[in-house]
């Protein structure tokens, strides 16, 4: 019986807390950004030595695949799951929690939610803006992969 109530007690008080507002999901989204810009920086200079890394990215290869496609994708979803942020979220004090539980993302979850930036951004970034109007402070990628972003103490 406590495990009934303590399960729905967890389902109501997500729709308590605190949604993070657009301004502050910028400043990390710009944050993430920066960090996997120096992170990458790092990794090209340790793969590519003193050469020219950057004339090599402007032709397509596996290597741009990989660094530019299939790296941020890895390590955006491995924070989601496993920490319910990335860095610049845990920086300003949000998280990405299941809009339903509250709990840290599933891997799908996650990998819809990164997808999710693309439809987000290809209509004038449109679904971005959407944060600004929706009342839970949700982009469509939120509303693709059931997350919703809030604040923490």
């Amino acid at each position: 019986m406590t495990s009934i109530n303590a399960d729905l007690e967890q389902q109501n008080s997500i729709h308590f807390l605190k949604h993070t507002g657009f301004i502050r999901r910028s400043a990390a989204f710009i944050i993430d950004g920066i960090m996997l810009s120096v992170l990458l920086s790092i990794l090209f200079s340790m793969f590519y030595g003193n050469s020219d890394w950057l004339a090599q990215q402007s032709e397509w290869s596996i290597n741009t695949l990989i660094y530019d496609e299939l790296l941020p994708l890895i390590l955006v979803v491995i924070f989601w799951v496993y920490k319910a942020a990335t860095p610049g979220k845990m920086f300003l004090n949000s998280k990405v929690v299941d809009a339903k539980t509250g709990d840290n993302l599933s891997v799908g979850q996650s990998i819809v939610r990164y997808i999710g930036y693309f439809i987000s951004a290809l209509p004038l970034g449109l679904g971005f803006i959407w944060i600004l109007i929706d009342d839970k402070n949700r982009g469509w990628h939120d509303m693709l992969a059931g997350s919703v972003v809030i604040r923490t103490q």
